[in-house]
């Protein structure tokens, strides 16, 4: 990688017909006629890109009025529900530290090895509505709401590490494009639009974020099967005041997994609730979610170092460059008693900070800290908000903040302000004990500008492809593809592609094939893309490891299936940490070959394949003629072989596999036969591998 020092700041322009950015030299689109941008008081907007800031790297001062009205409006359009992040499910559970980690920070529960702090957490989708499905392709939220001993502190993140934008001043903008389009409001929980790509085509900052948003990642198969990052550069502060850069990061202990978009598509079909009910069901049944908690941490001097700057939202460090450290594990082991009082209510706020943990100067971060704590009193109908339970802390709390709409608690005494002498055991400040902000020295000019260390766009976007296996890279290709094919107008098309040609020239090849374009010039960059080496730990693929824990097999079965054969797999798929499904043409039961009835979950149109990560067929040979003969067991059959699914069949049912459009030849690996109980162990070790890749291209040929 090569090293380079900070650039200067770009210098401010005065407002003209073409504004830039600040951001390199871009160029936004132009206005047109006499309409000028103003605030809601009607006062002219010379920059609506960057927020007022001491220097180009400093923090984000609260006078800038422009951007506290722009996020307060947009924090307040639409009420109760969430305006991002709307569909939730969360749990309850602990957080665990493996060792001190006092020499990084004095923060209280990261002090002692073993001890266990309560947490509540919530995953989500990020730009459908509260009624929308679970896997659209997405951001996912991972929020996370630590009980500490010295007050809540909320981990607000996303199941991606980098955002977007780079300024929280655009983050109006960026999700009013996503979401539907004003006039019509479609499409839902969808981004193949034109408002959302004219946007993003506009904001070349945006591409390494689309890049993972276009990967396996927007897609996952389960909430306990993707990773979560902070995704902002943090503090951590310890007992002599030393601060360290961090970042991080949530692995799951299950690896992760995600679904092809067909799949994806047919889940929403199947079950609108597919993430939420597998989350509730694993806990509900017993299990625990778990997830492990991982740092990188660097100094100043080493981020001064990198080749990007640690204060831009849409950059990620390396772990080849900063190595991750596991120090702490997340179990997730009850579920809410009331979703609305709970998941719904809980109110994550980013400024939600302890002693110990502190800010940095990222303006994304900035602005969020603004943003959630004006959005929660809106929803959530005043400032007294903190007393719901499950906002409120579970350490003793005292100040002298009085009435306010929806006052739960009951103030006593006549003394509300401080200092006071009437009431000497009142609270108190806490030099030795209190939350002291690190003391950064600042200087600069006010000023609307980004500086030239967040200029350059391309480079950690080519990383993050060239980093990915060719199947990861086809999915791409066919998400950009698919995505952009929506797009009404062709030139909002052209643009994307002019920007992808900076990422990978294939990748622009591709996609501007699939979408019968010709040869696109490439966009103006700010800064000529820099190649570094690829990072396997930005792949899915290269990162997995064989595994059936925590998944699920579906088992459709004809009357009369063999008896020992069921019993084998089930004991088999039990072993393997993994659930058994059964599905039958009836509800009330599937008879076997010995007589016995077996209880059934799904009748066989309720329980399609794509509600399993791998699935066996068996039946008697009158069972399987009969379900040749039935629609929904060909489709079965069809769609768990396109989603790359292992499936495992007794041989008696080559007509079905017929039916459903495959011959003898697309009997492939994944394909294993069940003749005799000890083939359950050999369906069992190829289920455990994952998704057959090598069975993609015949069944999806991409440009």
């Amino acid at each position: 990688m090569t090293k380079s020092s900070k650039k200067p700041p770009t210098k401010s322009k005065p407002a003209a017909a073409a504004q830039t950015s600040g951001n390199g030299g871009e160029t936004h689109q132009t206005a047109k006629g006499d309409a000028i941008l103003t605030t809601n008081q009607g006062i002219p907007i010379s920059d609506n890109q960057n927020s007022l800031k001491v220097g180009a790297r400093g923090p984000v001062l609260l006078e800038d009025f422009v951007l506290r009205e722009k996020i307060m409006h947009f924090d307040h359009e639409r009420i109760p529900e969430r305006i991002v992040h709307a569909r939730g499910s969360a749990a309850h559970g602990y957080f665990e530290p493996y060792r001190s980690l006092s020499n990084l920070t004095r923060a209280d529960f990261l002090q002692r090895a073993g001890e266990r702090t309560p947490v509540f957490v919530r995953f989500s989708t990020v730009a459908g509505s509260k009624g929308s499905h679970d896997v659209p392709r997405d951001v996912r939220g991972f929020a996370v709401k630590f009980y500490t001993q010295e007050g809540n502190f909320d981990l607000v993140g996303n199941n991606m590490p980098v955002f977007f934008i780079q300024d929280a001043i655009k983050f109006p903008d960026l999700i009013h494009a996503a979401k539907p389009e004003p006039d019509r409001e479609f499409p839902q929980a969808a981004t193949a639009h034109d408002t959302f790509w004219d946007f993003i085509s506009l904001t070349p900052e945006s591409f390494h974020m689309i890049m993972w948003a276009m990967s396996d990642r927007g897609i996952p198969r389960s909430y306990r099967m993707m990773e979560g990052f902070g995704v902002h550069t943090f503090r951590l502060v310890n007992a002599k005041g030393r601060s360290t850069f961090v970042k991080f990061h949530w692995r799951p202990k299950l690896g992760m997994q995600s679904v092809v978009w067909d799949e994806a598509v047919k889940l929403n079909g199947a079950d609108n609730d597919y993430h939420r009910r597998d989350l509730w069901e694993t806990i509900n049944g017993g299990d625990t979610v778990e997830f492990e908690l991982g740092l990188q941490t660097f100094s100043e001097e080493e981020a001064d170092a990198f080749d990007f700057d640690v204060l831009d939202p849409t950059k990620l460090i390396p772990e080849e460059l900063v190595p991750l450290e596991m120090v702490c594990k997340l179990v997730l082991d009850r579920n809410p008693d009331n979703f609305f009082a709970e998941t719904e209510q809980v109110a994550f706020c980013v400024a939600n900070i302890v002693p110990g943990i502190d800010f940095t100067n990222d303006p994304l971060m900035q602005g969020r800290l603004f943003s959630y704590l004006d959005t929660q009193l809106k929803r959530l109908g005043g400032p007294n908000f903190h007393q719901i339970p499950v906002n409120a802390p579970k350490c003793p709390f005292a100040n002298l903040q009085r009435d306010g709409q929806m006052q739960m608690a009951m103030p006593k005494g006549r003394v509300n302000y401080e200092p006071n002498s009437l009431d000497p055991n009142g609270p108190r400040e806490a030099p030795n004990r209190g939350f002291v902000s690190i003391p950064v020295e600042e200087t600069g000019a006010k000023l609307r500008i980004r500086p030239e260390s967040f200029a350059d766009h391309y480079s950690q976007a080519r990383l993050f492809f060239v980093s990915q296996t060719a199947t990861e890279q086809n999915h791409i290709v066919a998400a950009l593809i698919f995505e952009l094919s929506k797009v009404e107008t062709p030139a909002i098309r052209e643009r994307v592609v002019s920007h992808l040609v900076h990422i990978d020239a294939t990748l622009a090849k591709r996609v501007s094939a699939g979408l019968g374009l010709g040869t696109v010039p490439a966009a103006k960059a700010a800064v000529r893309p820099l190649d570094m080496e690829p990072s396997p730990a930005l792949s899915i693929l290269q990162k997995a490891t064989p595994t059936l824990t925590g998944r699920m097999v579906g088992l459709l079965l004809g009357d009369g299936a063999d008896a020992a054969l069921v019993a084998a797999l089930r004991k088999a798929v039990t072993g393997a940490g993994a659930k058994l499904k059964i599905i039958a043409e009836k509800i009330s039961g599937v008879a076997l070959a010995d007589g016995t009835m077996l209880p059934v979950d799904f009748r066989i149109d309720g329980g399609p394949s794509c509600l399993f990560d791998t699935v066996a067929i068996m039946a008697s040979d009158k069972g399987a003629d009969k379900l040749a003969g039935m629609a929904p067991a060909q489709d079965f059959v069809r769609d768990a072989y396109s989603h790359l699914k292992i499936i495992g069949s007794t041989p008696n049912l080559s007509t079905l596999f017929a039916k459903a459009g495959l011959a003898k030849e697309d009997m492939d690996e994944g394909c294993v036969s069940f003749s005799r109980n000890a083939d359950a162990a050999t369906f069992m070790t190829m289920a455990a591998k994952g998704k057959l890749w090598a069975r993609e291209p015949k069944l999806r040929p991409l440009p």
